[in-house]
């Protein structure tokens, strides 16, 4: 057996079905071994999105997400879709062709030193310099993403590795890693201390995060949410952890959040954040969420904890389990007027819009079209004015919400959304994101084309770098600087290109009829939807 099939081997072991990547010399003998095996290849048409069709797999189906690409440039081009998981603590294995052992260091013909470069967002990366290492190898990196704060690990493999002979191929039934053992079990006193302060309080608030998804926790959240009558609110990785018309759930927070979630977390007397960083983009002033509050701090990280504000209880271990054991507690409280009280801000403190009866209100186009979605729907968004849009209209019923949060990847929707149809094919998947991030990722209409992946494409189109332009207007009064997208393709002509169906809101007369018809076909589709290039999230 050769370091190339037992690369496969250990793929299978661990019940891989697919492998999203690109070729290249230096990956080859991976490439040639996988051809023995069930697995199959997904060819994208550029080594990022291999990445963000991995994470859109994973986010989906709960399996690992492996890309594999070649030595160079091909890992480079890999960095950002590896970075854009680590920020989201999405788990996926990285595979990465590298130049011959005893060339490293030279500088030849795209050698580059990527264990060395993704060093900072990555949970651990190996260089196999030994073939009969690549068993333990494959194990442990397996183990290392997918528990404790789960993200990405890289395997580099110079093509001399997979080129031996293995001696003895034998897959491990146990990782025994002495420096890497995450908690799992909340402590019991601690969890007894947030149930006596949540006898006590008088306005108890939970803000769930990413790692309330990650955790497989969505059920105990709700049952601990009903069962105590404590309102939810989420962060923008947190949307989809309960359903968004659930009566117990006010909304996203932050600075594009609901008015009443951001009230709710001012007004709040006991807050517990659960699975979320407390980063800037939900808490821009993390010191001033303690003020009049007490603060109860949930994380599989421990080095989360703490790490931007400092929680009078913290509470180290999976959700999931944290959950399960408070579930189990009996929590006094009566909170009936605080429920109301947020009610009442629910009713009150919903922004109003204006927008051109001459274009699409991308907040109506993203309502109408959520209700119309089947109830398991995935909804995939890319990053921009669209992403506001969708985190603020998108209702999530019993479906998943996918975007890139921490990153803030642009071209992420359509690779992502590419992945989680491949793992799901019976699920509808729709992509939804600006003209600007479309063109970032066009590229993968071929790969879905290629593979039959069904998954559909809306592009809100206002021929902008809407977010860009928006901050423009706001700081340098109108003064624009290279954010007008003139010279972008007709997407009815790209549409016919892939021999994909393509639908046109130009506004909202007609909106109903081509949603309908959008969602009738059963291929992938293409829509556009023009938007008033001035409105604003």
């Amino acid at each position: 057996m050769l370091g190339a099939d037992a690369m496969v081997k250990c793929l299978e072991m661990e019940g891989v079905t697919s492998v999203f990547g690109y070729p290249g010399v230096a990956i080859c003998p991976f490439y040639n071994s996988i051809l023995d095996s069930e697995i199959e290849s997904v060819l994208v048409r550029t080594e990022q999105n291999a990445a963000h069709a991995a994470s859109g797999y994973y986010r989906v189906s709960g399996k690992v997400g492996v890309c594999a690409v070649t030595s160079g440039p091909g890992a480079t081009n890999l960095i950002t879709g590896i970075a854009t998981a680590f920020a989201d603590s999405i788990p996926m294995i990285c595979i990465t062709g590298q130049v011959h052992s005893e060339l490293l260091g030279s500088d030849v013909f795209q050698e580059a030193d990527i264990t060395g470069a993704v060093e900072s967002f990555v949970k651990y990366s190996y260089l196999v310099r030994d073939v009969d290492d690549i068993p333990r190898i494959f194990k442990e990196a397996f183990h290392i993403a997918t528990t404790g704060r789960k993200g990405p690990v890289l395997i580099d493999v110079p093509i001399d590795v997979q080129n031996a002979t293995i001696n003895k191929f034998k897959y491990p039934e146990e990782v025994k890693l002495r420096t890497y053992k995450p908690t799992v079990k909340g402590n019991m006193a601690q969890i007894k201390k947030v149930v006596k302060e949540l006898a006590e309080a008088k306005r108890p608030l939970i803000c769930a995060g990413g790692g309330v998804l990650l955790a497989d926790a969505r059920k105990e959240l709700l049952e601990f949410s009903h069962k105590f009558n404590i309102p939810v609110v989420s962060t923008m990785m947190g949307i989809g952890v309960m359903p968004t018309e659930d009566e117990m759930y006010y909304g996203m927070v932050g600075n594009n959040g609901k008015p009443y979630a951001n009230r709710a977390m001012n007004d709040c007397d006991l807050l517990i954040m659960v699975g979320a960083r407390v980063a800037d983009r939900a808490i821009s002033q993390p010191d001033l969420i303690i003020n009049n509050k007490l603060l109860i701090h949930i994380d599989v990280d421990p080095a989360e904890i703490g790490k931007n504000v400092g929680p009078h209880i913290p509470l180290v271990g999976d959700c999931k389990s944290i959950f399960e054991d408070l579930l189990e507690q009996e929590v006094k409280g009566d909170y009936v007027q605080w429920k109301e009280t947020l009610d009442e801000y629910a009713k009150t403190m919903e922004k109003k819009r204006c927008v051109s009866d001459a274009f699409v209100d991308p907040a109506a186009f993203i309502q109408m079209l959520s209700r119309k979605l089947p109830d398991t729907a995935v909804y995939v968004a890319d990053v921009g004015q669209n992403q506001i849009w969708s985190c603020g209209y998108h209702i999530v019923k019993q479906g998943d919400f996918l975007t890139s949060g921490g990153m803030g990847t642009m071209g992420y929707s359509i690779p992502a959304a590419m992945g989680a149809k491949y793992s799901m094919p019976e699920r509808e998947v729709v992509a939804v994101c600006g003209d600007g991030s479309f063109q970032m990722s066009m590229m993968e209409l071929a790969t879905m084309r290629q593979h039959g992946i069904k998954s559909k494409i809306i592009v809100l189109r206002n021929n902008f770098l809407g977010m860009v332009r928006q901050y423009q207007h706001f700081t340098y009064e109108d003064k624009y600087s290279v954010v007008d997208l003139t010279g972008s393709p007709d997407l009815s002509s790209i549409a016919a290109a892939y021999d994909m169906p393509y639908f046109l809101v130009k506004d909202g007369k007609d909106m109903e009829q081509q949603i309908d018809a959008f969602l009738k076909e059963d291929k992938a589709c293409l829509m556009e939807c023009l938007i008033d290039p001035m409105d604003l999230v």
